[in-house]
């Protein structure tokens, strides 16, 4: 990587932590400058506008977990190993425990009902994730770890939805025993979906 293109990385992570801050909507190249210490004109070099770098900054996070959750999940034998990979990547996931904790998660409550670019490409960020999960299950029906039957979209979204939930319990309301729901909710969602045994 050039160095330019390195310098431009290390900006684009302080854009999302100061993303968690400020929300994606309040970053702004004056936000992004007192936290970097850049000036505007050199940050303007880099992005040539707000929406800019709020879809430069979300690109940025949805690579960051791409690159701590999925790929590596995507390494590990096809079918349920790799679903318990990926479940094991996200829970773990600095997204989940860091204190920003997810900008997708906060972002998406900010911007569901704004229109233009950034809640477009918010929009497509969730869709990918949720055709990966799927894509995902798909190996797991095809190596018979899952029935045949097994609706992959509907696995992805009760997956999301426990995912959703841990944030909550543990991020919010501070449960000690979220992890532990959403493992065993993760299993049941495994167990209902894996082919019934022969008597």
């Amino acid at each position: 990587m050039s160095k330019g293109a390195s310098t431009k990385q290390a900006i684009l992570h302080e854009g999302v932590v100061a993303a968690y801050r400020v929300g994606l909507t309040g970053l702004t190249i004056g936000t992004l400058a007192s936290a970097t210490g850049l000036s505007k004109s050199g940050l303007y070099a880099h992005f040539g506008s707000k929406e800019d770098l709020q879809l430069a900054v979300l690109a940025h996070a949805a690579r960051e977990f791409a690159e701590e959750v999925v790929i590596p999940a995507l390494g590990q034998p096809r079918g349920e190993p790799r679903l318990r990979a990926l479940f094991e990547n996200w829970i773990s996931s600095g997204v989940m425990r860091s204190p920003g904790g997810c900008l997708f998660v906060k972002s998406s409550a900010e911007l569901d009902e704004q229109e233009g670019a950034v809640r477009d490409q918010l929009a497509d960020d969730h869709r990918q994730l949720y055709a990966s999960i799927a894509r995902i299950v798909g190996t797991g029906i095809e190596e018979g770890h899952l029935r045949p039957d097994v609706d992959a979209d509907q696995f992805a979204a009760e997956l999301d939805g426990i995912m959703l939930a841990f944030y909550h319990w543990h991020r919010l309301l501070d449960d000690p025993l979220a992890e532990q729901r959403a493992r065993t909710a993760f299993e049941r969602l495994l167990a209902q979906s894996r082919p019934q045994e022969q008597p």
